[in-house]
């Protein structure tokens, strides 16, 4: 393996060669198809808000493109307005535009970004406030205020504290870590006697509109995430009492081995009755996760699961069936959740293991590269690797990010006390 300076050096260059890629051939719009040359809009077809530059702020900072950092600066001051009239996904809106909206105010401190982080909130905080128990619809229109969408599952009911709580302690207006509390507590009040969650909430209603808890996988990931995030970043004991006893009964009800190595099953929230074997790359944060909350056996030990099916594939597929160890979904997304845990897990321990498995993840990312960026690929088990034309915005706040910081000891960013959002976001540790 390379100097851990030279694999830095060498994911600053990669990250260059997609986001030149992007001012190529997408500048001002959300995502760059880099194979056919285009563009497309995430949230709402013909509003684009230039997602990809939002995502890419914070990611400047910490690799030092400070002219990047600059042009993409200007280019969100001057022509970004959130005046739309079209629907937004609350959940995406907030971890990705509130978020990256605040981690580049956090590392430019420019006013003009918190202004339009807290435009941005404002604009959602209808999907909040127009609900009977304080559960986020989950989608708003931006200009109307207009909600809909009654039944989210758990992640995009919780997965908002961290932005929102630093949008409060920015401007002194607690009204939007209030707002995204009350819907942790909503959901909360369903907890069944053996400690789970289902996986779908009515927000009118405030209850269950299905059985099945999917803990760590999607669409609940990052509730989870999020509780011990809270408790980190504002020292929210409640929330940390939330993250014990729903860890702990994730940990007793769910976790199973197969084939040597740890995996989540998933159950009936009520019985602990097993209901599914499915495992998906979204689902690898839980390993930095565990790590951070002070489970490292177990942290460990899920980390090595996903590792496996690294070795076997050279980018991870979408989905599994651990049971089986079959490819389900054979895609890749161009998904962080791994090397994210890579980095939680090597900051927390400074084993050498989880360098050398980020590279690992490094080289085999390689083969996502095409000539004007990196890709999606359509199926990850076929040789040569079937790929798509999409440069998903998350990769430009993450994969890339999260290898840098791995390998590269900048002195931007603070290794004791830096936090960084679901979606990489950096709320805390800016140098």
């Amino acid at each position: 393996m390379p100097s851990p300076a030279k694999i830095a050096a060498a994911v600053r260059e990669e990250f260059l060669h997609a986001w030149n890629g992007y001012k190529k051939f997408a500048w001002g719009h959300d995502q760059v198809l880099p194979v056919s040359g285009g563009y497309n809009e995430f949230f709402a077809d013909g509003h684009p808000i230039g997602l990809s530059i939002i995502e890419a702020l914070d990611t400047h900072y910490l690799l030092g493109l400070d002219q990047e950092l600059a042009i993409s600066k200007k280019w969100i001051t001057s022509e970004l307005s959130l005046d739309i009239d079209a629907d937004f996904h609350v959940f995406e809106a907030i971890i990705r535009v509130v978020g990256g909206l605040l981690s580049g105010y956090m590392t430019t401190r420019d006013s003009k970004l918190l202004d339009l982080a807290v435009d941005a909130a404002d604009r959602l905080m209808p999907a909040f406030t127009k609900s009977p128990t304080g559960m986020p619809y989950t989608q708003c229109n931006m200009a109307t205020g207009e909600v809909h969408g009654n039944t989210p599952p758990l992640a995009e009911i919780g997965t908002n504290i961290l932005e929102f709580g630093m949008l409060s302690k920015l401007t002194g207006d607690s009204k939007y870590y209030d707002a995204a509390k009350k819907a942790y507590r909503a959901a909360m009040t369903q907890v069944s006697p053996i400690g789970l969650l289902p996986t779908y909430l009515d927000v009118e209603t405030g209850l269950p509109t299905d059985g099945t808890d999917q803990a760590p996988n999607p669409p609940v990931d990052s509730f989870y995430e999020y509780l011990w995030g809270g408790w980190t970043m504002f020292g929210d004991r409640e929330l940390l009492t939330w993250y014990r006893q729903t860890t702990a009964a994730i940990l007793k009800h769910m976790a199973v081995r197969s084939g040597g190595h740890l995996w989540f099953q998933q159950v009936d929230y009520k019985t602990g009755k097993p209901t599914g074997s499915s495992a998906s790359e979204l689902a690898a944060f839980y390993a930095g996760l565990l790590g951070k909350g002070g489970d490292l056996t177990d942290g460990d030990a899920y980390y090595d699961s996903w590792t496996s099916v690294l070795d076997k594939y050279p980018v991870l597929p979408e989905e599994i069936d651990y049971s089986t160890g079959a490819v389900t979904s054979a895609s890749n997304n161009m998904r962080p959740e791994y090397v994210n845990s890579s980095f939680d897990l090597y900051q927390k321990t400074r084993h050498p293991k989880y360098r050398a498995t980020a590279y690992q993840y490094f080289i085999g990312m390689k083969n996502l590269r095409v000539a004007n960026g990196y890709t999606i690929a359509n199926d990850v088990t076929t040789s040569p690797m079937q790929l798509g034309d999409l440069t998903q915005a998350y990769w430009f706040s993450e994969n890339m990010k999260y290898l840098y910081l791995t390998f590269a000891d900048t002195p931007r960013y603070d290794y004791r006390t830096g936090y960084l959002t679901t979606e990489g976001n950096i709320i805390r540790g800016v140098r």
